[in-house]
């Protein structure tokens, strides 16, 4: 959507998803100057692009819990001649941003996160990108370097990334470089120096996006909860996303794959717990600490300290709802340890507004009587019909396709 909306001409896009965090983003950009006509039902957008950085020169932006929305635009709005106030929940005001306003003063935008912690709302004044040299750390969240990356092409000057630091979640930025190749800008990318052109940046055109992998996600952990089969149409073994190593931890864990160029197709159950770093894939950790429920032996998690600042604290608070459940949860600096245990019916959950916990807690409920979730609507945030396809899934027979 952000490459669309900075392009030459227009663009179409196929399979665009109705969620919060896509509504947050096309209203954002609207109001910053592309047009959007978008077609829910059909999952299609068309955008009219701005030709190069946004025409408007203030704006104060509001961009709910969607911790993407808040740091692309952070770095797409520093490319225009003007003010910015990008402002969300009060969970986002809680989420550190500092990392990328350094990289941002860096490349001559007056930056400024607004709380002791440099958290949000975040203040911009800018008259665009000097280009150059930018030191940017990726350990808390690899958005950092994705959004300076989606924003460089309209710099005044080349912008070279050099990351510091461990980098987490790379899957992401090899997203990043392909989404940004197809609308035409030249990226030249290695493990710790990112390069980017401001010779050629993004034309409209027609562009298909992949289905969500972490969304998929929970449809593979219940075929391995609950012992069915399960078929992903439209993720095969030539995707990008770096989320289907969630199937191959299943794998791990004793369930099946079949792939093929466009499907996956994973055939339950999982029978044994594993050690794993979850490190490039860590939307997904919730929702394998469920899987690890329903196996024998203990599931170790790791390289995952960043998911505390998401959009709640996911070892922790998830921890303290594996245990209503009876599980043997414990926390590790940079992950958690799940045991299976007697479980305990009835219990009630809690999300924290998490939309990731409310789905992958929901699993749970596949084999447990008695499970419920408080606030579900939290699941608006990505995926506002999950438990209605849940119980479409739940209620086919064995094999039903997702």
């Amino acid at each position: 959507m952000l490459c669309a909306a900075l392009a030459n001409g227009s663009s179409t896009l196929h399979g665009v998803l109705d969620s919060d965090d896509t509504r947050l983003m096309a209203d954002a950009l609207v109001k910053l100057g592309a047009s959007f006509d978008v077609d829910w039902s059909k999952c299609t957008a068309r955008v009219g692009g701005c030709g190069g950085p946004f025409p408007s020169a203030s704006e104060n932006l509001f961009v709910g819990n969607s911790g993407t929305t808040m740091r692309f635009l952070t770095a797409a709005v520093s490319l225009s001649a003007g003010r910015f106030r990008l402002i969300g929940t009060p969970r986002m005001h809680q989420r550190p941003i500092g990392d990328l306003i350094n990289a941002l003063r860096q490349l001559g935008v007056r930056a400024q996160a607004q709380s002791a912690d440099d958290c949000p709302p975040v203040d911009i004044e800018s008259s665009g990108w000097t280009g150059g040299e930018v030191d940017i750390s990726a350990e808390t969240s690899s958005q950092f370097v994705s959004g300076l990356m989606l924003a460089a092409p309209y710099s005044k000057a080349p912008v070279a990334l050099r990351l510091v630091g461990k980098v987490i979640s790379q899957p992401y930025i090899r997203m990043t470089y392909a989404v940004m190749s197809a609308f035409g800008a030249q990226v030249n990318l290695s493990d710790s120096l990112i390069s980017i052109s401001n010779q050629h940046r993004y034309r409209g055109r027609d562009f298909q996006i992949e289905p969500d992998a972490t969304a998929a996600s929970y449809f593979l952990a219940a075929a391995a909860i609950a012992g069915g089969t399960v078929t992903i149409i439209g993720l095969g073994r030539h995707s990008s996303q770096g989320d289907l190593a969630f199937a191959n931890c299943l794998e791990r864990m004793g369930c099946e794959l079949q792939w093929s160029d466009d499907n996956l197709t994973l055939f339950g159950p999982a029978t044994h717990g594993i050690d794993v770093d979850m490190g490039d894939f860590s939307d997904t950790v919730q929702t394998l600490a469920v899987v690890a429920l329903f196996v024998n032996g203990p599931t170790t998690i790791r390289n995952v300290a960043h998911i505390r600042h998401k959009e709640s604290d996911r070892i922790g608070d998830l921890v303290s709802e594996l245990r209503k459940l009876g599980a043997i949860a414990v926390e590790l600096p940079d992950g958690l340890r799940v045991t299976p245990a007697p479980l305990q019916t009835g219990t009630e959950l809690d999300t924290y507004e998490d939309h990731r916990m409310a789905m992958s807690l929901s699993l749970a409920g596949l084999k447990i009587p008695g499970v419920v979730i408080r606030n579900p609507e939290c699941v608006t945030k990505t995926y506002p019909q999950y438990f209605v396809d849940l119980a479409s899934v739940t209620s086919e027979p064995r094999g039903t396709k997702a």
